[in-house]
C-alpha cells in the first residue's frame, strides 16, 4: 500500500503480452517490451498486482480452461506472480457483470487483493479497460496499440506510450503526494478562493494539513463558502474575494490591498498553504501574506517567486487529477494524509432542520453524515483532535466490507445546469434524457442551483419531480440518498463524489477529463471526447450546435445508469 494506491490491475492481451487472438498455446506468449522490469518496480514499491481479462474464447469454444490456465501460467513464469487473476469467460451476448466494460472484475480483483477499488489503477490498451475502471471508481491509464481507436484515446483519463511509461506515471503520482518528511505545524492558513467544486476537490489536501496542524483556517471566496463549511478538518472559515482569482473581479486599489492585508493579519497564522489550479497565480496572495507577517508560505509557482515563497512547488504535469495536484502542494509543505484516510472526497453534513432529512431524502439518512456515520462522530471530523487526523469513516475498506453507509433510494438525480455554458448539456437534450429515464420507470428528481430554477422546471416537465430549492448541504443529502446522479462537469458532480454517489458524467472536453472528472467514485463518461472544443477552456461553446454534449442520447444515459446501479429499483410501470 502506498500513499495514493493500493494495487495496479492489468489487462492481459495487448498490455502485458503481445495479443495473439484466442491464444491456446503457452509457447506463443511474448511479453510486451519492458513489461517484467516495469512490474518489478511496482512490486518493489509495495503495490499489489492483478490481472483483469476478458476471455470470450472460452464461451466460443476456441480453447479450454486447461489451455487458458496453461497460457496464464506462462505469463506468470515470464512476468512474475500476480495476486489475483480475474477472468470473464463470457462473450458480449451474456450480459454479465464481469465482462469489461462492466466493472465487476475490477471490483472483484480489488477485494481479492484486500484493496479498495477507488485506490486501484487499471492499465489497459482499449476503451473497455478504461470504462470498467471508471465504473468501479478506479483510476485508469491507457497504453494505445494499433487496435486502439482514436475516440478511446481522446476519452482516456491518462495515456502512456508503453507499460514502462505507465508505471513511471503511477510511481510519479505516488511520489508527488508523499512528503520527503512530515512535520508538525501550529496554526495553518489554507487557501482555495474559487468555486464550490474547487473547494470540494481540495478537501483531501486540507485533511492532510489538518492531520499535522494544531489548527486549520480556510480562506475561501463567496462562491466556495458553502462547500467550505462541509469539509472535514477545517476549524475556522474566513471569506474574502481575491480579484486575481474570481471571474468577475473588482478593481485592485490601495484600499482593497489594505483590507485584505488586515484580514490576513487578524488570522494570525504561523504558515500558509495556497491551493490553486494550473491557470491561477499564487504570488499576489503570497505578497499580501508576507505583508501580514506570515512566516512560511507554500504554493505552486512556475514563475520566479523571489522571496515570496518559502516552499516553491513546481513541475506538476498537466492532467493530474485536481485532488492529487492539491495533495502534492500539501506534501511539498510536509503534510500527508494519515493512515486509514482513503484520499477520496468527503464532507461532513450538519444535522438537517428539526432533525428531518432534506425533501426527497430517505428517512434512514436523517441524523447521519454523508459517509453514514452518526452525527456526533461526524462532528469530530469537522474539527478533529488537536494535531490529530480527521475522521474518514470506512477509509481503506472495500465498499463490500462497509456497514452502516447511507441507505440509497431508487431515485436518480438529474442536475441539468453547470457553472458555465460550455459545460452545460442543452436543455432540450436534458429534457429528452429525463423523459427517457422516466419512461424506463425511474423516479427522477431534478435539481437546480441559484439562477437555474427555470431550467430545472423545464427539464422536470418531462415527467420528473422538481426537487425543492435547498442549500448545498440539502443538495448533498438529496445526492447521498440517490442511486446515481446525471450531471455535467460542475460542482454537484464533485458533491456527488463526496457523498459516494455514482455519477453519469455529461462531460464537455473543454478541460481534461482526467483532471476534472468525478474522483474516486463509480462513474460513466458520456459526450464526444474528441470534439473541436477539446481543452479550449472555453466558457461559452465555441462550436455551433454544442456537438460534444448535444449528441448524447437517452439510451446512452439509460445504459450508464444500468451500469452504475445494477441493483437499482424502479417504479412499477402502469399496465
Amino acid at each position: 500500500m502506498t500513499a495514493l494506491y493500493d494495487a495496479v490491475l492489468f489487462d492481459r492481451d495487448g498490455t502485458l503480452v503481445v495479443d495473439v487472438p484466442y491464444n491456446d498455446d503457452p509457447e506463443l506468449v511474448r511479453p510486451m517490451p519492458g513489461a517484467r522490469a516495469a512490474l518489478d518496480r511496482l512490486r518493489a514499491a509495495g503495490l499489489r498486482l492483478g490481472v483483469v481479462t476478458n476471455q470470450s474464447g472460452l464461451a466460443r469454444g476456441r480453447f479450454t480452461r486447461v489451455q487458458l490456465d496453461a497460457v496464464n501460467a506462462r505469463v506468470e513464469e515470464l512476468l512474475g506472480p500476480f495476486g489475483t487473476w480475474q477472468i470473464c469467460p463470457h462473450d458480449d451476448r451474456a450480459g454479465c457483470r464481469c465482462r469489461k466494460p462492466a466493472p465487476g472484475m475490477v471490483v472483484d480483483a480489488a477485494v481479492a487483493l484486500g484493496a479498495d477499488p477507488r485506490r486501484c489503477v487499471m492499465v489497459g490498451d482499449i476503451g473497455r479497460d478504461m470504462r470498467a475502471a471508471a465504473a468501479a471508481g478506479a483510476a485508469g491509464v491507457l497504453i494505445p496499440t494499433e487496435v486502439t481507436l482514436a475516440p478511446e484515446i481522446a476519452a482516456a483519463p491518462a495515456v502512456a506510450e508503453t507499460i514502462g511509461s505507465a508505471v513511471d506515471l503511477i510511481l510519479d503520482r505516488i511520489a508527488s503526494v508523499t512528503p520527503a518528511e512530515t512535520r508538525k505545524a501550529g496554526k495553518v492558513l489554507v487557501v482555495r478562493a474559487d468555486s464550490a467544486g474547487d473547494v470540494l476537490v481540495t478537501g483531501p489536501a486540507i485533511r492532510a494539513v489538518a492531520a499535522h496542524a494544531d489548527e486549520v483556517v480556510l480562506l475561501c471566496g463567496p462562491r466556495g463558502r458553502d462547500a467550505a463549511a462541509l469539509l472535514p478538518g477545517v476549524g475556522e472559515i474566513v471569506e474574502a474575494r481575491l480579484p486575481w482569482i474570481v471571474p468577475d473581479p473588482e478593481p485592485v486599489d490601495a484600499a482593497l490591498v489594505a483590507e485584505l492585508t488586515a484580514t490576513l493579519t487578524a488570522i494570525g497564522a504561523d504558515e500558509a498553504v495556497i491551493f490553486t489550479s494550473f491557470h491561477q497565480n499564487a504570488l499576489p496572495l503570497a505578497l499580501l501574506l508576507r505583508a501580514a507577517g506570515v512566516a512560511r508560505i507554500t504554493a505552486i509557482s512556475e514563475d520566479y517567486p523571489g522571496s515570496l515563497l518559502d516552499v516553491r512547488h513546481r513541475g506538476v504535469p498537466p492532467g493530474v487529477p485536481e485532488p492529487e495536484r492539491a495533495r502534492s502542494i500539501a506534501a511539498a509543505a510536509g503534510f500527508t494524509l494519515p493512515p486509514g484516510d482513503d484520499g477520496a472526497l468527503h464532507i461532513t453534513l450538519p444535522p438537517s432542520d428539526a432533525g428531518r432529512p432534506a425533501p426527497g431524502v430517505p428517512e434512514q439518512l436523517a441524523g447521519r453524515s454523508a459517509s453514514g456515520v452518526p452525527e456526533p462522530l461526524a462532528g469530530q471530523a469537522a474539527g478533529g483532535e488537536p494535531g490529530g487526523a480527521p475522521l474518514v469513516p470506512g477509509a481503506g475498506e472495500p465498499p463490500a466490507a462497509r456497514a452502516g453507509g447511507p441507505v440509497r433510494g431508487g431515485y436518480v438525480v438529474v442536475h441539468p445546469g453547470a457553472s458555465v455554458q460550455a459545460r452545460s448539456c442543452p436543455p432540450e437534450v436534458m429534457w429528452e434524457i429525463t423523459a427517457g429515464l422516466v419512461a424506463a420507470g425511474h423516479d427522477v428528481r431534478v435539481t437546480g442551483g441559484p439562477g437555474e430554477r427555470e431550467l430545472a422546471a423545464f427539464v422536470a416537465g418531462a415527467g420528473a419531480t422538481l426537487a425543492e430549492s435547498t442549500d448545498l448541504a440539502g443538495l448533498a443529502r438529496l445526492l447521498a440518498g440517490a442511486a446515481c446522479a446525471v450531471v455535467a462537469n460542475t460542482g454537484p458532480a464533485h458533491l456527488a463524489a463526496a457523498v459516494g454517489t455514482p455519477v453519469v458524467s455529461l462531460f464537455a472536453p473543454t478541460v481534461p477529463y482526467g483532471q476534472w472528472g468525478p474522483y474516486r467514485v463509480p462513474h460513466v463518461r458520456l459526450g464526444d471526447a474528441a470534439a473541436a472544443c477539446r481543452e479550449s477552456r472555453a466558457t461559452r461553446c465555441p462550436v455551433a450546435g454544442h456537438p460534444c454534449l448535444s449528441t448524447i442520447t437517452p439510451d446512452e444515459v439509460l445504459a450508464a445508469v444500468r451500469t452504475l446501479t445494477p441493483h437499482h429499483t424502479i417504479r412499477e410501470m402502469a399496465a
